[in-house]
């Protein structure tokens, strides 16, 4: 049963020798790590349908997760938060130079959405009792730029995310946290089709 399935995942990561035909649909998974701006480190993941628009160009619907422990900088002796989960949903555009029609084929791209944080647990404090992170969701967008070579993709993304701030249990602000973030990743993708000629 599991041979199978690989076998299955190896014909269709290599099905198509080529990355994307206009009016083909395609999936992309694509793992990394995530470093957040204020410092600290973390791991990512994406699944990304898209809509190839034309041969070099597609839209898509990224869901991601961001999983950070990261600084954050109070009014008293805070010094690290440690963040379950910071999932995104975002609309994403890429553009593709892909005119050789070659299999390694360089990138660029953009996205914009809704980026929500799950709660926070204060470290390295004896009285962070009762502090909590506002976890009010926040529009924002993404910058992205990488390489497809044959079904892998490999993307280096800047998530411009604003601020949280950090409450005590009176509902007063005691610090911020910065929540963007730069990503490395790796991937495959299926489907697409192929790249025109």
């Amino acid at each position: 049963m599991t041979k199978n399935f690989l076998m299955m995942i190896a014909f269709l990561t290599f099905a198509n020798v080529y990355s994307q035909e206009e009016g083909k649909f395609r999936v992309g998974l694509d793992f990394g790590v995530a470093i957040p701006t204020a410092g600290g480190v973390g791991a990512l993941s994406a699944i990304e349908p898209k809509y190839n628009l034309k041969d070099n160009m597609n839209i898509g619907l990224r869901m991601g997760i961001a999983g950070m422990v990261r600084d954050i900088q109070g009014s008293t002796n805070y010094e690290s938060a440690k963040v379950s989960a910071n999932t995104s949903y975002l609309a994403t555009y890429d553009y593709y130079f892909n005119n050789s029609g070659g299999s390694f084929v360089p990138f660029v791209g953009a996205g914009a959405g809704y980026y929500s944080f799950a709660s926070v647990v204060i470290d390295n404090n004896s009285n962070s009792n009762g502090v909590s992170l506002d976890i009010a969701g926040k529009f924002a967008g993404m910058a992205r730029a990488g390489f497809e070579w044959h079904k892998f993709r490999m993307g280096a993304e800047y998530n411009f995310v604003p601020e949280s701030d950090l409450q005590n249990t009176a509902g007063e602000k005691v610090g911020t946290t910065a929540n963007s973030y730069f990503g490395v990743s790796l991937g495959f993708f299926v489907g697409g089709g192929k790249w025109g000629q």
